[in-house]
């Protein structure tokens, strides 16, 4: 049973993030988003040395909010969590919000 809070949609997505990697070097690259919810996803690619607790700014198509990181993988994955005063990343990115895209796709 899944103890989460929100709903989770299983795709994967390119997105253009970037920060202030774990040695202060500014860095911006590309990566994909997948197991996505209002409020966080899980970053793969990434190539940047980051750590927990860093913030990154993601875009999605014309849609930008900032995350925070809340977990490294040891594959090199990366939790993030939308700060709280930043709209979902998904409102503008594709055209439809999430709820919207939950009934698309379903429950399966």
């Amino acid at each position: 049973m899944d103890r989460r809070k929100e709903r989770r949609l299983h795709l994967e997505l390119p997105v253009r993030i970037w920060g202030v990697d774990k040695m202060a070097h500014p860095f911006a690259e590309l990566a994909r988003m997948r197991n996505i919810s209002n409020h966080g996803a899980v970053l793969a690619g990434v190539r940047a040395k980051i750590q927990a607790g860093d913030v990154l700014d993601v875009q999605l198509g014309t849609s930008r909010s900032q995350f925070r990181i809340v977990w490294i993988g040891l594959s090199g994955e990366a939790g993030i969590q939308a700060l709280e005063m930043e709209r979902p990343i998904f409102d503008a990115g594709v055209g439809v919000g999430l709820p919207r895209l939950f009934e698309m796709v379903g429950t399966g």
